[in-house]
């Protein structure tokens, strides 16, 4: 291995350092109480390091939507990619969204804010790239079932685009609503279950009568 390949090895293994020390300090103190500086010794690095791989806390919060961003396309495509009608295929997004809630709530919830919220303003070029390409990767493998639906003639004829945003926008409300609740009181937690009820009403309202 040559000198310019273990240099870029020991980039990549710092980064990752740095994303898995940073999921740590979020998830203990969340993001507005959390600093770079303790991201930095959690990292066993120093703060100037950090800076020289994330130019910010909220670009560093962001690098992990977008790893949890990439992990819901992956499971996304799985489904287009299955043998199966478009109904089931409906249900196993549903399943889909229920685990990565499962994976990572509280970076999930995150990314739902990130996407309506200040924060765009912060990132760099490069990181909205990011951002942009895997959450048009994710919309369009959903865009792609729906439209299957639409041309088999068994869901109604409406904009594929806009009937995906329902879809999506119905996920980030579920998860940000009883997210919300569940702050007021810690035993409530009915995401899985609120998602279900909301896959079978987007379902029976997706098919022709």
């Amino acid at each position: 291995m040559g000198i310019h390949e273990r240099k870029q090895r020991e980039k990549q293994r710092r980064r990752r350092d740095i994303i898995n020390a940073a999921r740590k300090i979020f998830s203990v103190k969340g993001f507005n109480s959390a600093t770079m500086e303790e991201i930095a010794t959690e990292a066993e690095l120093s703060p100037g390091t950090l800076y020289l791989y994330f130019k910010n806390k909220e670009e560093l919060h962001t690098s992990l939507s977008i790893d949890i961003l990439k992990y819901l396309t992956t499971q996304i495509q799985e489904v287009v990619n299955l043998d199966i009608c478009v109904e089931e295929k409906m249900e196993r997004f549903r399943d889909v969204f229920i685990d990565v809630y499962g994976y990572d709530a509280s970076i999930l919830i995150n990314l739902f804010h990130l996407q309506s919220g200040e924060t765009l303003h912060n990132l760099s070029d490069e990181m909205m790239q990011h951002l942009k390409k895997n959450s048009a990767r994710a919309h369009g493998a959903i865009i792609q079932v729906i439209k299957e639906g639409i041309d088999k003639g068994i869901f109604i004829d409406e904009h594929p685009v806009a009937l995906a945003d329902v879809l999506w926008g119905s996920y980030a409300g579920v998860v940000l609503w009883v997210d919300s609740k569940k702050k007021l009181d810690d035993h409530k937690d009915f995401v899985k279950s609120t998602l279900t009820t909301a896959f079978k009403v987007i379902i029976q309202g997706l098919k022709k009568t």
